[in-house]
């Protein structure tokens, strides 16, 4: 039986780059390619922020090939299902099967997930799940990653944590609502570096500025982050 052909889905960030790090010693399966929607118009990755140059140089680094799908900003969610459909039934067609993530425990996301995975035949792998997320950010800073904080809840968190290097100091920081892998999505980080990069990503700290983001249909869906924004070097 021959090796099995999976996707990865690469946010750029943390919990994305423990999910791949555990699955690229994996023989049973060879990824081929990482998956990344950006904004179209803004050519960055969708909620993260970052620029897609940034996007490059990971996936340069990292050795694998970069699938990326570009989503207009003012897509709704039908839209978006049906252009991430077209998208994976091309690759099944392709021979993939599987799809991986590096979600955590957020039960809807996985349900959504595999409810669209499943329209296209492609079965989900989440190689993190249900981990302590304690224990996830332990096992990745123990690792020799390295990651920063570029958006952040700005409900929840103040300026001051988006910019900074994930590491004891910033976790002893956190408030105590906070989960320490921001997998309710209290914050999103960019991975410049660790043992699954031939080489370290360099940038240098731009602006940091705050975005609102309205609902026109539900109020509480409201939102304001707080981006900062890093500029290859």
């Amino acid at each position: 039986m021959g090796t099995k052909k999976a996707i990865f889905n690469w946010s750029g960030g943390k919990d994305s780059a423990l999910a791949l790090y555990k699955f690229i010693e994996n023989k049973e399966f060879e990824i081929t390619q990482l998956l990344t929607s950006i904004n179209a118009e803004r050519q960055r990755i969708s909620m993260h922020g970052i620029r897609k140059e940034l996007l490059i140089k990971q996936a340069e680094s990292i050795g694998i090939p970069l699938d990326i799908i570009e989503i207009p900003e003012s897509t709704n969610m039908e839209t978006y299902d049906s252009i991430m459909k077209n998208k994976l039934h091309t690759l099944k067609q392709k021979g993939i099967d599987y799809s991986i993530f590096g979600d955590i425990f957020l039960e809807d996301l996985r349900t959504y997930r595999e409810a669209r995975l499943s329209e296209v035949a492609i079965k989900g792998i989440f190689p993190l799940w249900k981990m302590q997320t304690k224990d996830v950010i332990a096992e990745f800073l123990k690792l020799g990653f390295k990651t920063i904080v570029v958006a952040a809840d700005a409900k929840i968190l103040s300026q001051d944590f988006v910019g900074r290097v994930i590491d004891e100091d910033f976790l002893k920081d956190l408030p105590s609502n906070v989960d320490p892998c921001g997998e309710n999505g209290e914050f999103h980080t960019f991975v410049f570096d660790g043992p699954i990069f031939s080489k370290a990503i360099h940038f240098k700290i731009g602006e940091k500025v705050l975005k609102e983001y309205k609902n026109k249909g539900n109020e509480k869906w409201n939102s304001r982050f707080w981006y900062c924004d890093l500029i290859p070097n």
